[in-house]
């Protein structure tokens, strides 16, 4: 039988912005890791990075169950992250989270397409904000977003870690990955997260 492919263009732009901030009261926080924060000063980045998207392979049936595997996961995280950060700007009204989250928009929409070309479910589909099918992705957004609410640093602790956290699944994935125009998403929204941990790290050296 075959299969239908559909081109889809992924866009990814962001504007990362840098306020000043003050610390609410606090009470004690759901542990996070730390890792050293970046330095220099705040500025203002525009980053932008496209990715055309042409199936390569033969549908579902070419990929391999570690490639099926990550795609439907990367949907839900690229999910975590855009809900994350939309509830936190509400929290704090801190605008890096305003200018990531429709970002990570993005990044799911770009996996999205790579779902519809294959011919696989969408494990988003039907959930609302904070709604997960992986269980340990709906146990990280409760914590992440407990532990956010507890102070505008904590909810920049949060955002570094959520963009770690994807960076090293997107290498996991990567690795996994037989097809090129899967690996060639999965790079471009490495880089994005990159972007968007660089302007957590800056926000956090002037918190």
């Amino acid at each position: 039988m075959m299969m239908r492919w559909w081109p889809a263009v992924c866009l990814v732009a962001f504007a990362l912005l840098a306020c000043g901030c003050t610390q609410a009261p606090t009470e004690t926080p759901i542990p996070v890791p730390t890792t050293p924060v970046g330095a220099g000063p705040a500025t203002v980045t525009v980053s932008v990075v496209t990715t055309a998207v042409t199936s390569d392979g033969g549908g579902a049936a070419t990929l391999t169950d570690e490639e099926r595997h990550w795609l439907a996961y990367m949907r839900e995280e690229e999910k975590l992250a855009r809900d994350v950060y939309t509830v936190l700007y509400e929290r704090w009204n801190e605008p890096v989270f305003g200018t990531i989250a429709p970002s990570e928009q993005q990044h799911m929409d770009a996996v999205g397409s790579l779902l519809e070309a294959y011919g696989l479910p969408d494990p988003a589909a039907g959930n609302g904000p904070g709604e997960f099918e992986e269980r340990d992705l709906q146990e990280l957004y409760d914590g992440l977003v407990r532990n956010g609410s507890v102070s505008r640093v904590a909810a920049l602790e949060v955002g570094r870690l959520v963009e770690e956290t994807d960076i090293a699944d997107l290498d996991r994935a990567i690795a996994a990955s037989r097809h090129d125009d899967i690996t060639a998403v999965y790079r471009n929204l490495r880089q994005g997260s990159v972007n968007h941990l660089a302007a957590f790290n800056r926000r956090l050296a002037t918190a």
